[in-house]
């Protein structure tokens, strides 16, 4: 009788040991295991059990695009639990705030207005204070990939929404996409996400190559695809895997474009652009603009300032060469007098020296730069020449 009442308080407990184990897994609301039990074993099994376990993505990067398709797609009653999984997977509170304001210009402002009310009661039960801006140094983006997106900008967009074009290329990218908030690899994924989310792909291109360009590998973008299924739905993620692949299939083409024992051209004025207006002072052209292909790191194009035009202060990490082609400039390393310069004259900027160059003040100027890309980037820019600075620095 023993050995019987034994095996059965055994088995008793096997059996509790089992259903708790369940009820350790279980992971959706109680009410779905009531109403749609295999929606509970999807949740519990793939979603939370594999998905989110998959090595692909982080799992920082997971909450990133999750709470981005939810923010988007205007799930304010998932927000707050999702604001929490990624506070503990690594995510900052401040993070949290400019992926909400990001996605304000990308699925419109009530979604994150409401997300911002969902996401207090969290910070609030979390005891987060109220986030400031980031103290840091804004992001510099590439100005010459700039001035081709304004370009693209004014000659398609302008025409026919002045004002959109107007707000796009001085307060999206001119303000926005600076903000040092969020990383720029981050801010591109977080508007991917959305952009799959809201059923957006024909807006993917650009930003998938801006998200990779950023630091985002191939094989991230295709898992972001397979996680944003679960949150978005399997038709809109289908739609954004030709638009990806195609993605793929032209940045691998890409360095073959020209073979090495090929010679390239660019015509004289090609691909004429006005430089990015936060970047230069006065009207300025950049023409011809190259970008050598690896190992090479070297690129330069032809750029055209109007008499009392200049660059802004900057540095370049591998220091850059400029060849006057016409007219009369100035250049000035910060702390020196203005140097002038005459066509044919060669000019060497040493790597991380502060400076700034441009037309003289009665005398329009061209001038061929070149400059080698170190980690990517091959400029920092920083403030503008005031008109001040300009006036002494020019006075002999």
């Amino acid at each position: 009788m023993k050995n019987i009442a034994a095996s059965i308080a055994m088995s008793a407990l096997a059996t509790t040991g089992v259903e708790a184990q369940e009820e350790r897994r279980r992971i959706a609301p109680p009410a779905v295991y009531d109403v749609a039990p295999g929606l509970g074993h999807f949740t519990d099994e793939i979603l939370f059990g594999e998905v989110w376990e998959r090595k692909e993505l982080a799992p920082r990067d997971r909450s990133l695009v999750t709470v981005s398709a939810i923010v988007s797609t205007g799930k304010t009653a998932q927000i707050g639990a999702h604001v929490g999984r990624a506070l503990d997977n690594g995510m900052a509170p401040q993070e949290i705030g400019e992926l909400i304001t990001q996605l304000a210009f990308y699925s419109g402002w009530p979604n994150a207005i409401s997300a911002v009310e969902e996401t207090k009661k969290v910070f609030d039960a979390r005891q987060i204070g109220p986030v400031g801006n980031s103290g840091a140094a804004r992001v510099e983006l590439e100005a010459a990939a700039e001035a081709a997106r304004s370009e693209t900008v004014n000659t398609t967009i302008a025409p026919t929404a002045a004002a959109l074009a107007d707000l796009t290329n001085r307060v999206l990218f001119g303000d926005l996409w600076q903000r040092p908030d969020l990383s720029a690899r981050d801010r591109s994924l977080v508007t991917m996400s959305a952009l799959i989310a809201i059923g957006q792909p024909e807006q993917l291109p650009f930003h998938a190559n801006r998200a990779m360009d950023n630091g985002l590998t191939a094989g991230e973008a295709s898992e972001v695809l397979s996680h944003i299924a679960f949150y978005a739905g399997w038709p809109r993620a289908m739609s954004a895997v030709p638009v990806l692949k195609q993605v793929f299939a032209n940045r691998k083409e890409k360095p073959m474009t020209t073979s090495q024992s090929d010679i390239k051209i660019t015509p004289a004025g090609s691909s004429a652009t006005p430089g990015p207006e936060q970047y230069f002072t006065g009207k300025v052209e950049i023409s011809g603009l190259y970008q050598t292909d690896a190992p090479a790191r070297v690129g330069g194009a032809t750029v055209s300032f109007s008499a009392g035009a200049r660059t802004a202060w900057h540095t370049h990490p591998l220091g850059q060469t400029l060849f006057i082609v016409s007219g009369r400039g100035w250049v000035q390393k910060e702390g020196e007098a203005v140097q002038q310069v005459d066509p044919g004259d060669v000019v060497w900027i040493p790597p991380n020296v502060r400076h700034w160059h441009g037309a003289s003040s009665n005398e329009a100027m061209a001038h061929f730069a070149v400059a080698e890309a170190l980690n990517g980037s091959s400029v920092t820019w920083m403030e503008k020449v005031s008109d001040e600075e300009y006036e002494k620095g020019s006075a002999r």
